[in-house]
């Protein structure tokens, strides 16, 4: 008897230990992303990334200049492992919503058909392969907006995306999650310590966070300062043990491993 309870307790400890490493056999994961195709992703988030060998996701707008004038240094980028993703040909988002004065008529999403903004991710994949030469490539929801005319645009896109990231705030568990509108945390104005906390956060919860930036230094009205950006990285490469940073497309692909994973 008392060898039996104690070869439950020991499974019991087994099974603890495996449910809180269980990001890549770690307790959390931790996933950068960066939207727009900045030239700040290029001359100062890539270089800061590099130099702690941490990997970003880059979601980028084909028509950026940052994009189409620079397509060397993106080259490079993926070929170092950084994720390129598709964030739309013309980063279309609904005019009609609060705050979206900055959308212009051509590009108002609200006057869409679903033909065209599937055609413009499509385009949009292939002018990513052409430069990383990759087939395979993840999506994020411009504006977070994920309908044309009331319809989910996604549902048409699954055979060409492998997942897709949202705007909703949460730290993404194991289980139950749909990996084509994944939450991410929104970051504008916080503190490195701000950042931190968050990412602890993730690891005593044993979930994933995706954060989402925009400027890093500047070029953006959404925005993190340098040094904020800095301690978040250099905490991240000094807790690497128990801290899986990857890109969201294996992130994705770990999820779809899991039986729950809606795909």
């Amino acid at each position: 008897m008392i060898l039996k309870r104690t070869l439950t307790f020991l499974l019991c400890l087994v099974s603890a230990s495996v449910f809180a490493q269980d990001w890549n056999k770690k307790k959390c994961a931790v996933v950068l992303t960066y939207d727009d195709a900045l030239n700040t992703h290029l001359d100062k988030v890539i270089p800061a990334l590099d130099s702690v060998k941490l990997k970003g996701t880059f979601y980028l707008i084909a028509s950026s200049p940052a994009f189409t004038k620079r397509l060397p240094e993106w080259r490079k980028a993926a070929a170092n492992k950084h994720e390129l993703a598709n964030h739309s040909l013309f980063h279309p988002c609904d005019g009609r919503q609060p705050g979206r004065s900055f959308v212009i008529p051509d590009y108002d999403l609200a006057t869409y058909t679903v033909r065209r903004i599937t055609d413009e991710i499509k385009m949009t994949n292939a002018a990513l392969e052409a430069v990383d030469g990759k087939k395979e490539h993840t999506f994020a929801y411009p504006c977070g907006d994920t309908k044309v005319a009331g319809v989910n645009f996604i549902d048409g896109l699954k055979n060409d995306l492998v997942a897709a990231r949202g705007v909703q705030g949460v730290y993404v568990p194991k289980t139950e999650t749909d990996v084509y509108n994944v939450g991410s945390f929104m970051i504008n104005g916080q503190t490195g310590d701000e950042l931190i906390a968050m990412v602890k956060k993730a690891m005593e919860t044993n979930s994933m966070i995706v954060f989402l930036f925009h400027g890093v230094g500047g070029e953006h009205s959404l925005n993190v300062s340098l040094e904020a950006h800095r301690q978040l990285l250099q905490f991240l490469k000094k807790n690497e043990k128990d801290i899986w940073n990857t890109t969201f497309i294996e992130a994705a692909k770990h999820l779809k491993a899991t039986a729950s994973a809606k795909k």
